[in-house]
């Protein structure tokens, strides 16, 4: 496998989702992932490549070349971390809807609750 097998995409002026970068950068051991802010010129190019709508500001997961979103994408992401991160697939068992309403209140909070950068991190 190589690294743009697994691509995250990231908000990258938001302190939780580099917070949420860091965290999963620690715990990739085998250097599965790779990852790309939204906000470059790589995450536009992916975004339209993969038919995302453009107004998405959450976290995107690309896997073999299948974009997940907003609770999927956690969800896939998790799975590929080594235990007790792995057993996130069995928040899979909460209908889609349920997570997502939960993940996008979130989202929608993010920047209040945790501020954001000036500018955008580069990885």
């Amino acid at each position: 496998m190589n690294n743009k097998d697994y691509i995250i995409l990231f908000d990258g002026i938001c302190n939780l989702c580099n917070f949420w970068v860091d965290f999963v950068i620690k715990r990739d051991k085998e250097k599965l992932f790779s990852f790309v802010s939204l906000q470059s010129d790589e995450g536009e190019k992916l975004v339209t490549n993969y038919n995302i709508p453009p107004d998405t500001d959450s976290v995107i997961f690309i896997k073999n070349d299948v974009a997940f979103l907003e609770s999927d994408a956690a969800i896939e992401i998790g799975k590929m971390l080594p235990a007790p991160w792995k057993w996130a697939s069995a928040f899979q068992f909460i209908p889609r809807r349920i997570r997502d309403m939960i993940y996008r209140w979130v989202a929608r909070n993010r920047y209040r609750w945790f501020g954001k950068h000036k500018t955008c991190r580069v990885i």
